[in-house]
């Protein structure tokens, strides 16, 4: 039974007869579809048009599909489908803990696309929605646009810093591990990143807090992890379902 016209969908594969394929099957099944062939084109039409679903292929130019995936994964809260010729267990494994919700592999029957698109879709429709900008304190934090101020001047966070911040935000006041940190900013085979995200939180903190020796928005939690926190005496806007 075809879904709402109005059900948008971003299909990014940078093999056009694939594109063409799945947005065909898509279209004659009442989905609005708008395509993109690489990663840094696809996350500027996903922030422009907010589709209600992404169809993402792994193997592309530029960004790989399972960068295009963590970085989706700072702000958008719709399923993401894998569409792959990949099929190897490692890779599948990688990309659901970057943040994919389901893998099918290619080739692939239109109706299984079909029914994984309308299972996920009746999932997300029971998730509340989430805040793209989380306030905190004098710092907002835009996880959309990637981009972090202090009132109205804008600090500049490297790539990584701001994939950590993003994590610890959405989290707002709940402790999460270091182990959480490490596998949602560098994936499954992390180990030797723990000194480096210790190295990166307090790169952190010496651009985000007034005082890094003695902060008050990302926290230790002695043997734990951290955790972000809004400072004492601050209210918190726009952080409803973060």
């Amino acid at each position: 039974m075809p879904l709402d016209a109005a059900t948008s969908v971003l299909v990014i594969d940078d093999d056009e007869p694939i594109r063409r394929l799945v947005g065909s099957i898509l279209t004659r099944s009442g989905y609005s579809v708008f395509a993109a062939a690489e990663g840094q084109t696809a996350l500027a039409m996903a922030l422009e048009r907010s589709p209600d679903f992404i169809i993402l292929d792994l193997s592309m130019p530029g960004l790989p599909g399972q960068d295009v995936c963590a970085q989706l994964r700072t702000w958008y809260r719709g399923p993401i489908l894998v569409l792959s010729g990949n099929g190897e267990e490692s890779t599948i494994i990688q990309v659901l803990d970057r943040g994919a919700d389901d893998y099918l592999t290619k080739p692939f029957r239109s109706g299984v696309l079909l029914a994984r698109m309308r299972a996920l879709l009746r999932r997300a429709s029971t998730q509340p929605e989430r805040a793209s900008v989380v306030v905190a304190g004098a710092l907002s934090i835009d996880l959309a646009r990637r981009r972090v101020f202090r009132g109205e001047a804008e600090i500049r966070l490297t790539r990584t810093e701001f994939d950590i911040l993003a994590f610890l935000a959405r989290n707002l006041d709940r402790v999460v591990t270091s182990e959480m940190i490490l596998r949602q900013v560098w994936g499954p085979h992390h180990g030797e990143y723990a000194q480096t995200l210790r190295v990166h939180i307090g790169h952190i903190r010496k651009k985000i807090e007034t005082s890094p020796g003695k902060p008050e928005y990302v926290l230790t939690q002695a043997g734990v992890g951290y955790r972000f926190s809004t400072p004492p005496d601050s209210q918190v806007a726009d952080a409803a379902g973060v």
